[in-house]
């Protein structure tokens, strides 16, 4: 009997793994949580919406960090430290690669035309972090179609910043990003130095740590573009 049990139980048990894997590859394919896209989508809105500064009209094109997740105030992410009038186009688990995220087509390429429809002096696409499980092939590719859709624009890269919970892809996806930038003459920001604060996830930024990484981030535009950064001394909250 106790025999019989154990060959039947190890059928069972292999179905049942077999349907759990597939659940999640197709969940992972599809959008496994669409919930959680649509607040992803709500959020990306709301941010869009929140212009900050004056001047030159800036577009930051990015992930999680440029929308702010984790803040009591999604106004005061990060690109709020740049100068010039800053339009941020940002989407939750969005990366450089197409699969990046689970939420469908919101790879950067993918936003590029309809965070760019009202034009841009300068063009800062943030990410990276979300691409920490890509192949070097997805990312090229993303990165290939990213640049197409900025063609004749002012653009700047800005890499992944060393989060604990990822940090141990952050220095593959870093040099392949700054290679990229390289091959297509694109400048190119490495922030993964920066000692930065992290909320409990040990992946988003504190408020502290966004106004560090915004700070950062403005003063390398500045130098990278051959213009005058705004003083940080007029930036909110300094």
């Amino acid at each position: 009997m106790r025999q019989r049990g154990r060959r039947v139980a190890v059928p069972v048990l292999l179905v049942a793994l077999v349907c759990a894997l597939t659940v999640h590859l197709a969940g992972r394919a599809g959008g496994a949580d669409p919930s959680r896209c649509d607040r992803f989508a709500a959020a990306s809105s709301a941010r869009a919406q929140q212009v900050t500064g004056s001047g030159a009209r800036v577009v930051v094109i990015g992930d999680s960090w440029s929308v702010g997740l984790g803040l009591a105030d999604a106004s005061t992410s990060w690109p709020s430290r740049l100068p010039g009038s800053v339009h941020v186009a940002g989407f939750s688990g969005s990366g450089f690669s197409e699969q990046a995220s689970e939420c469908g087509a919101v790879s950067f390429a993918d936003r590029a035309p309809g965070a760019l429809r009202d034009g841009a002096d300068l063009v800062v696409v943030e990410g990276g972090l979300n691409d920490f499980d890509q192949t070097d092939a997805a990312i090229t590719a993303g990165f290939t179609r990213l640049v197409g859709e900025l063609a004749g624009l002012r653009v700047v890269v800005v890499g992944p910043a060393s989060a604990p919970s990822r940090a141990l892809a952050v220095p593959r996806v870093d040099a392949l990003l700054a290679s990229l930038a390289a091959r297509y003459d694109v400048a190119y920001v490495r922030t993964s130095g920066l000692a930065l604060t992290y909320l409990d996830d040990r992946l988003h930024l504190t408020a502290a740590g966004h106004r560090a990484f915004g700070d950062a981030v403005a003063r390398q535009v500045g130098r990278q573009v051959g213009r005058r950064v705004a003083s940080l001394s007029d930036r909110p909250g300094s």
